[in-house]
Formats: structure tokens, C-alpha cells, sequence
């Protein structure tokens, strides 16, 4: 349907008074706002938002299985995402809407595709089936399509969702599968306008996206190629983080990818309840002289561990609770984290004490002496007796150290 010609003729869209800016295209220019009625209207499928939910239910179902054909299941199916993804958030804004009536206004295609408001349409879709009051959707309708404007309609979505000073709550994962998927994947736009679009600088999309990319590898790695909905239920946003931190403490590129997929089989296996904490811990280990060790101890677990794994297509949520269960590889993998976690952190007591004077030489040779030449008697008087007292110091360190 064409919203602008079709449904204003039959009624089921009726122009409002109300007017807004909304920039497109990088121009402001005031939009009419209408009121369009519900079933006219159609949740978004490429939103980021939903990322991890749709990639789950392809999985399940199958790559055709979400058509608009039966237009009704379809936003059935969606909705159900939508209010999994924030069940408390869609609670307050329904109360909300039902208390105050819409308050904000969406923003839609010609042909009923919403760009922003996927909340709001889910609580009117909700509240109608209680009271006819609730059956049109206030929005701006924007006379594009997604086929052909794919583009400039991604640039607006993360303007209006990401880049906004009001910004949405969206999940950690599906914000990496989004900029990963509209940058690399379909390379619907580059880093630049991405970044611009969302209001970041270049460097911090850069990051976002290598991050991205080293959870699409983890997803390679345990056979489930863009099972997104995977990192999201293994809770991966913190680990993969502090992995991505760990892995650039590492210079050679062989020894880089043995920690990488060692890494891979522990956030599979999850031998410890807080996996953010654990692979924070590896990043001791990565950039220490106990790596080589470390390795040694562990790659041979990993290989086995991801060398059982099902053959792709094959390794859901159900697979990795089996895999887990195995307590006495989770135990060895903890076990050798353990050690050699020990043993750094012993190392970086017994090399504090030198690295303390090192900071201290550094404090010293950082001292501009002209200022010294400006300082007021008081502050030179109490600069001497703070020399002294650093002399007693340096003495004191010298005996213990027996130079």
C-alpha cells in the first residue's frame, strides 16, 4: 500500500495539525505528521535492535521463514522479539501511552516499514485489542522505499536510534551484529557514515568493529556461523571486550591466534560464572613471560574442545549446555588459569617495588627547574625539607637492596 496516496483515499490515513523537524538526507525540513491506522503498518526487519532475535528464529525455522506475505504473523513474530528484547521498558511505555496517549511520534516509509517507534507501535498493538482508542499510529511518512533507499534510510535510523542525544537502551550484541552487519556484511555504508550517522567519532566506530568482527570469529569458530543470537544468550559483550584488549597485548600473530581460540574453547566451556572477569584476567597472562606456558597448557584442551563440536548448522543453545556440563574440562581449563594467573600476579609484586622507583625517576625528570627559580621562600623551604626527606628514603632502599 501507499500510505500517502492509497490510505488517504480510503481513510485509514488522516493528516494531523502537528508539524515536526526531522533532518534526511543531511536537510531539516518540516513533515507533516499523520495518524495511521495499525494494520497498515509493518515492524522493520533490518532494525539492529532485533538483530540477534530474527537471526534466531531463521535458525530455527528457516532462512524464508519470516515473510510479509501473512503480514499479521509476521508482526506477530516481531513483536514478540521486541518485547523479549525489554519487557520492562515496553511495561512503563505502554502504561505510558495508555495514561497520556502517544506522546512521540514515529517516523515510517510510503509503504508502511517503520524506521522508528518499533515500541510505541508494539503498545498501541497491544492496547487496541482493549479499546478502538489506540488503533492508529502517530508519524511522520517519509515518500522512500526500503529497496531503493536502503542507504539513506540505515543513516537515518542511527541517526534518530543511536545518534540522538536521547539515546535507546539497545542490547550490547545486537549494537556489534548492527555495525559489523551495515558496515561489513552488506557494506551498506562505510565507517565514515556510519560515525556520522551516530554521531561518534571514526576511531570509536573503528574499535566497535573490530570488536564486531572478533565475535563473528568466535561464532566461526564453534561452527555456528551468524547465530547471533548465540553471543547474545552466552552474554558475551563483556568477555569479548576484554579479549579484544587481551589479544593486543600480543605482538606475534601465531602466538595472537593460539591465545585467540584458547580463549574461544574457555568462553564456550564458561569454567567460571563471571567470564568477564576470567578473560580480564587473561590479559595479565597475555602481555607476561608465563604466555608461552599458558599455551602450552591449554591448546590442546581447546583444540579438542572445539574439534567435538557438531558440524555447522548444527550447534545451538541446547549443544553448548551439553558441552558445558563437561565438569572435568571446565576444571582443567580453570585449573591452568589458576597457575599461571598465580604466578603473574606474583611476578608483578615482586617487580613493583623497582617499578615504583622507575615512576619516580620519571616524577623527577619531569621537574621544570626554571619554575624552581619562581617558587616563593615558603615553597622553597618546604621543597628542601621534602629532598631531605627523600634522600632518608633513597637510603633507606639502597640498604634494603644492599647497594
Amino acid at each position: 500500500m501507499n500510505l500517502l496516496k492509497d490510505g488517504i483515499e480510503n481513510e485509514s490515513v488522516q493528516l494531523t495539525s502537528q508539524v515536526v523537524k526531522l533532518t534526511v538526507d543531511g536537510i531539516t525540513s518540516n513533515y507533516q505528521v499523520y495518524r495511521v491506522r495499525l494494520d497498515n503498518l509493518y515492524f522493520n526487519d533490518q532494525n539492529d535492535r532485533i538483530a540477534t532475535w530474527i537471526s534466531q528464529y531463521k535458525a530455527e525455522y528457516g532462512e524464508d521463514s519470516l515473510s510479509r506475505d501473512d503480514l499479521q504473523h509476521y508482526n506477530d513474530v516481531i513483536q514478540e522479539f521486541i518485547e523479549k528484547s525489554n519487557p520492562e521498558r515496553i511495561k512503563q511505555t505502554q502504561e505510558n501511552i495508555k495514561l497520556l496517549n502517544q506522546q512521540k511520534y514515529g517516523v515510517v516509509l510510503n509503504d508502511g516499514r517503520i524506521i522508528d517507534g518499533n515500541r510505541r507501535y508494539t503498545c498501541l498493538r497491544n492496547l487496541s485489542k482493549e479499546s478502538d482508542n489506540f488503533n492508529y499510529f502517530e508519524t511522520v511518512v517519509l515518500e522512500k522505499d526500503f529497496e531503493h533507499s536502503a542507504k539513506q534510510i540505515k543513516m537515518l535510523e542511527l541517526q534518530i536510534q543511536i545518534g540522538s542525544e536521547e539515546r535507546v537502551d539497545y542490547d550490547p550484541i545486537d549494537r556489534l551484529v548492527g555495525i559489523y552487519r551495515d558496515i561489513e556484511d552488506k557494506e551498506l555504508l562505510t565507517e565514515e557514515e556510519y560515525a556520522r550517522s551516530t554521531n561518534q567519532k571514526v576511531s570509536a566506530v573503528r574499535k566497535e568493529l573490530d570488536i564486531a568482527r572478533l565475535l563473528v570469529e568466535f561464532l566461526d569458530a564453534i561452527k555456528a556461523p551468524k547465530q547471533y543470537y548465540l553471543a547474545r544468550e552466552l552474554q558475551l559483550d563483556g568477555p569479548i571486550r576484554e579479549l579484544y584488549t587481551a589479544l593486543n597485548n600480543i605482538s606475534d600473530e601465531d602466538k595472537k591466534q593460539e591465545f585467540k581460540y584458547i580463549a574461544f574453547a574457555n568462553l564456550l566451556m564458561k569454567p567460571d560464572e563471571d567470564m568477564t572477569r576470567f578473560i580480564r584476567n587473561l590479559k595479565g597472562i597475555s602481555k607476561s613471560v608465563y604466555l608461552d606456558e599458558f599455551i602450552s597448557k591449554e591448546e590442546d584442551i581447546a583444540e579438542s574442545v572445539l574439534d567435538d563440536l557438531p558440524e555447522e548448522g548444527k550447534v545451538n543453545s541446547d549443544v553448548i549446555s551439553k558441552f558445558r556440563a563437561d565438569e572435568t574440562t571446565k576444571e582443567d581449563l580453570k585449573r591452568t588459569m589458576t597457575v599461571v594467573g598465580s604466578k603473574v600476579k606474583v611476578k608483578e609484586t615482586r617487580d613493583k617495588p623497582n617499578q615504583m622507583v622507575k615512576n619516580a625517576i620519571d616524577a623527577l625528570d619531569s621537574i621544570d627547574l626554571e619554575i624552581i627559580k619562581r617558587l616563593t621562600d615558603e615553597q622553597i623551604d618546604d621543597m628542601k625539607a621534602n629532598l631531605e626527606r627523600l634522600e632518608e628514603v633513597f637510603q633507606e632502599v639502597k640498604e634494603a637492596v644492599n647497594v
